[in-house]
């Protein structure tokens, strides 16, 4: 039974209709469907961590809705591009100030996986 499983999952996976779901973004993707939006990624412990994305190439952030203020500057800006069809970005204070890039793949209506260049991963739904 455990074989039948594992080659259903396989099938599954391997089918048009799956591949369909999941679609790397490209360029010309990332500015149609995140630049000028605001994006929420999900946070681990539940809720949403919004940054918006400016067509002026800007970037900012407010984790005050999470309660991050209490272990982070609550909010910050940055600026975005895109390079090898990924979406990049820099935040002031975030992250050391560190520059990353993520690759990012739609998962369904309004609803992407990302990974950055570290290999961290998570999930986000596109706002307006």
């Amino acid at each position: 039974m455990r074989k039948i499983a594992i080659i259903l999952l396989i099938v599954t996976l391997s089918s048009p209709a799956a591949a369909a779901e999941a679609t790397q973004l490209k360029e010309a993707d990332i500015r149609s469907q995140i630049i000028g939006k605001t994006i929420y990624l999900a946070a681990p412990m539940g809720g949403e961590f919004p940054l918006n994305y400016h067509p002026s190439g800007e970037v900012d952030g407010s984790g005050k809705a999470l309660g991050l203020g209490k272990f982070i500057q609550p909010t910050d800006k940055g600026r975005w591009w895109i390079q090898s069809d990924k979406l990049c970005q820099q935040f002031k204070v975030w992250y050391d100030g560190s520059p990353m890039c993520f690759d990012l793949t739609e998962t369904g209506e309004g609803k992407v996986k990302w990974v950055r260049d570290n290999g961290e991963t998570g999930t986000a739904r596109i706002g307006n």
